[in-house]
């Protein structure tokens, strides 16, 4: 069954996820206010729609209710993202992502889907794609050796980071990061001597052996990702 979704909010950043969609095989509706917007994707989704998403019957006319998940991604119109948002719930989308810009922005969305979604089955996420660069970038500026970083709940961290100097040439058990650093390993990524991928250890086991070019995908806390390099850098 191919997967359903809606985005709302033709900018750049909604238009990307409208591809993307499109080039993994999803249905996509496409529903912006700009007769421009919606002519410049239409030839990429299967609908695109100029329409007002503030008005609950117009969204229920395109059954945005039977989607698998719908998208907000209006841009610098907060009311209207808040509007959306409410008239999503009201007619029960079950998976419901909005764009927040900034902090403020955030919080009041989560308070709306928080006030509104008790007792209902559906969820809302709260996407922040600005902040969440500049979160990695800060980290990545920070920490040299990390190549990718991406933020979870709970001071968590999804971290992709060079192999340090006292891990190359041991094996995964021995390294032990489960037990010495609280860090989870996701997967080992092996590079060539340029740099470029040369493929994703998928199949680790404890006696895979880490080498001079591999990069560790690991999984827990920033502090002990920190711990982890400063005692094997």
């Amino acid at each position: 069954m191919t997967d359903k979704f809606a985005v709302i909010g033709l900018g750049q950043f909604g238009s990307a996820i409208c591809r993307k969609l499109s080039e993994k095989g999803a249905d996509v509706l496409a529903i912006d206010i700009d007769e421009d917007k919606v002519e410049s994707i239409k030839n990429h989704v299967a609908y695109a729609v100029r329409m007002d998403a503030t008005d609950l019957e117009t969204l229920r006319a395109q059954k945005v209710q039977d989607m698998d998940a719908v998208v907000v991604s209006i841009g610098q119109n907060f009311e209207g993202t808040m509007l959306t948002v409410a008239q999503l719930m009201e007619l029960k989308v079950k998976r419901i992502i909005a764009r927040a810009h900034g902090k403020t922005q955030r919080r009041i969305l989560k308070n709306l889907a928080n006030s509104e979604a008790e007792g209902v089955d559906m969820h809302v996420e709260i996407l922040s794609p600005e902040e969440e660069v500049g979160n990695n970038m800060a980290e990545r500026l920070m920490h040299p050796s990390f190549k990718m970083c991406i933020e979870l709940p709970d001071d968590y961290e999804i971290v992709e980071v060079e192999a340090p100097k006292l891990t190359i040439g041991r094996t995964i058990k021995d390294i032990d990061l489960t037990n010495k650093y609280q860090l989870n390993l996701v997967t080992v990524i092996e590079k060539d001597g340029d740099g470029n991928l040369a493929h994703v250890k998928h199949e680790t086991s404890d006696d895979t052996i880490i080498e001079e070019c591999d990069e560790l995908v690991v999984f827990g806390k920033i502090k002990d990702v920190e711990r982890f390099i400063d005692i094997n850098g």
